[in-house]
């Protein structure tokens, strides 16, 4: 098995082992035949020696169970997602498809207000005419059974006035419209059901009359006492502001007005007759005032002029001594007869 050489060299069972290439860098134990060099850095770089491979066998079961997990968690990751997507309810989607339009206030309002110029005018004279007319409105059914929609042909009634009052709706395809209206010369409401579906609507029952609003008792306002020097000073100045309003003369109103304030008059459409009653609370250089105004309103043919009294609620200030000018007008709240 061993090759002897030629000089006396005693060979030991154990320099077979020393000649052989070891893992890692020769260490202190390490056994260097006369005339070789220890291994070079050079040699391990080329793969004639590996530092550690005799471990690479436990990295392996490692990376096993790495890759597992990360497999797992991606599945799990996946499919959580996938359930809650199709668990999720949607909102706004109904179970059997696409999301309902929202109800069609605006169209629904006009429709009824329609509708109520029709079904609130009712005479024998125009039955006829009447029932074609409703025809539009309500659905074929309801027009082949009763063509006339609840009333008996008898009597009349006679529209003066209506518009819109108010809408609730109930769900995306059914509403109530009220109608605030004057029929046969008494103030009512009319509630119109509306069906709406697909850009369309159709007055889906008949109406209900109902009674006018209800008449409240304004809140009473606590006397707020007088200023009897500003109420003379703004007593003199006020005739011929009101003048100029009345007649919507801009040049005349801007002498009146703050200046950087716009103020728009009435165009003539009435004329200044007087001053009927004028509060003026204390404070400062900034006051809210109180005005009722009788205008002269022309008569249509008829010889004279209509008096109407108004309130109005102003905001003045006064830039110099006694001077005030109008930075703001409009109707006042005030309860009526509180001057």
């Amino acid at each position: 098995m061993f090759r002897v050489p030629d000089s006396d060299y005693e060979v030991r069972p154990f320099d077979y082992y020393h000649r052989m290439p070891l893992p890692g860098p020769p260490g202190p134990g390490a056994v260097v035949r006369a005339g070789e060099s220890a291994p070079r850095a050079a040699d391990a770089d080329n793969g004639r020696v590996r530092s550690g491979a005799g471990g690479r066998w436990r990295l392996w079961p490692l990376r096993a169970v790495l890759w597992t997990a990360l497999l797992i968690i991606a599945y799990r990751g996946v499919t959580a997602m996938v359930f809650s997507q199709a668990s999720a309810p949607q909102v706004g989607v109904p179970p059997g498809g696409l999301a309902e339009a929202p109800f069609p206030v605006a169209l629904a309002e006009a429709y009824a207000a329609e509708f109520g110029q029709v079904y609130l005018n009712a005479s024998p004279a125009i039955q006829a005419q009447r029932e074609q007319e409703l025809a539009t409105f309500v659905p074929p059914g309801a027009a082949a059974v009763d063509p006339d929609f609840g009333w008996n042909g008898a009597g009349q009634l006679q529209l003066q006035w209506e518009q819109v009052a108010g809408i609730a709706v109930q769900d995306p395809r059914q509403a109530v419209v009220t109608l605030l209206a004057t029929v046969n010369g008494q103030l009512m409401e009319l509630g119109v059901p509306v069906t709406a579906s697909g850009g369309g609507v159709v007055i889906s029952a008949e109406p209900a009359w109902l009674p006018a609003p209800q008449q409240v008792s304004p809140p009473v306002t606590p006397s707020r006492g007088s200023d009897p020097v500003a109420h003379r000073e703004l007593l003199n100045e006020l005739p011929a502001f009101f003048q100029a309003y009345a007649s919507g003369d801009s040049a005349a109103l801007n002498r009146f007005a703050v200046r950087g304030t716009s103020l728009t008059g009435l165009g003539g459409t009435v004329t200044f007759d007087s001053i009927a009653s004028l509060q003026v609370p204390p404070g400062g250089a900034n006051r809210k005032i109180t005005v009722t105004v009788i205008w002269q309103v022309p008569g249509q043919g008829e010889p004279g002029f209509a008096k109407l009294v108004m309130a109005y609620g102003m905001s003045v200030v006064d830039l110099q001594s006694g001077k005030w000018y109008v930075n703001e007008i409009s109707a006042s709240t005030e309860a009526v007869g509180a001057k």
